[in-house]
């Protein structure tokens, strides 16, 4: 007799080829209209499934994983960061996590050095005025922005990703400095010409451009706080594309509103979807839809490896892309 195959819970709109190939390997329930499930809806998928692939916009807090169900094993996460899961409550309730690690430090990175590029050469703001019909024509004196060869970016967390847009801001002349939990290995610093600075506080306080790069974790909750933020010399860019939490959001506004810093460049938002109103109104500003990991490649790739680690899973091995092992 075949045996049965594991029912699978999928919570957003994933590639159509990721989707086919799930429905061939499992019991299959797609998310067809790509609406953000409630909490009601994802704790009725989790009494029932053997499997949840959830995205960013799923909070799979403990009050959704109180109520899973004895079938639940696995929370497969498209996506690399895991800040939406509990994962102390998964833990203790003997789940497996995955996550999605690797395939979008190059997309990421691509789109760090854009907005490196496009805040302090006002490109958005240029864009906008020819839309709006407001471009009387060329002035030696207007428009002007800033030129980034010769100046210094700061990179906070030199992981993958960190280490990416290093290797291309190189290109573009820019000296590298970063702070990380943990120096990197001197292979890496030299490659990269990198200088590392143990105190946050004094890096900010010298950097033009401040690139942030490392994940959302109780202790990076407002690692970029009023205070930190403050350090910064008035000329300076802050550019986010990890996790909008890190950074406090009302403080970084009153900075730009007041003209404290010269601009910003922001992917992702401390209350995402939601938009402070006031970042709406300011020219100084990039803001993108949390897109910096969105490419067809890329987006391919991580549904190939959330099918590796179910199919893995499901056949009694451990996954490859692990972030929380069941305690059995």
């Amino acid at each position: 007799m075949p045996q049965k195959k594991p029912l699978v819970f999928v919570t957003r709109k994933l590639p159509d080829a990721i989707e086919t190939r799930m429905m061939e390997l499992f019991d299959t329930r797609l998310n067809v209209d790509d609406a953000p499930m409630t909490k009601a809806e994802l704790i009725e998928a989790v009494k029932i499934a053997d499997v949840l692939v959830p995205t960013v916009t799923d909070r799979i807090d403990a009050q959704v994983l109180s109520q899973s169900g004895p079938n639940l094993r696995l929370i497969a996460n498209f996506g690399a960061g895991v800040d939406h899961i509990d994962l102390a409550s998964a833990r203790q309730r003997g789940l497996t996590v995955t996550n999605t690690p690797d395939v979008l430090t190059e997309d990421t990175a691509d789109m760090t050095m854009a907005l490196i590029l496009a805040v302090p050469r006002r490109l958005v703001e240029g864009e906008r005025l020819i839309r709006t019909g407001d471009w009387a024509g060329w002035s030696p004196t207007w428009m002007l922005g800033r030129r980034i060869w010769g100046k210094r970016l700061g990179i906070v967390g030199m992981g993958r990703i960190g280490q990416a847009v290093a290797r291309r801001a190189r290109g573009f002349g820019l000296s590298i400095h970063y702070h990380n939990r943990k120096r990197v290995h001197p292979d890496i610093e030299a490659e990269l010409e990198a200088t590392y600075w143990e105190s946050l506080d004094q890096m900010m306080a010298r950097m033009d451009v401040i690139s942030i790069h490392c994940p959302h974790t109780p202790a990076t909750f407002h690692l970029l706080s009023a205070r930190r933020l403050k350090l910064l010399q008035p000329h300076a860019y802050v550019v986010n594309t990890a996790r909008g939490e890190v950074i406090d959001e009302n403080a970084l506004t009153r900075m730009l509103i007041r003209k404290e810093l010269a601009g910003a460049a922001l992917d992702v938002f401390e209350h995402e979807p939601a938009i402070n109103p006031k970042l709406l109104q300011l020219d100084s500003v990039v803001l993108l839809p949390h897109m910096g990991s969105a490419t067809i490649e890329g987006r391919l790739d991580m549904g190939e490896k959330v099918l590796i680690n179910i199919k893995t899973f499901v056949d009694g091995h451990n996954p490859p892309d692990r972030v929380v092992a069941a305690l059995l």
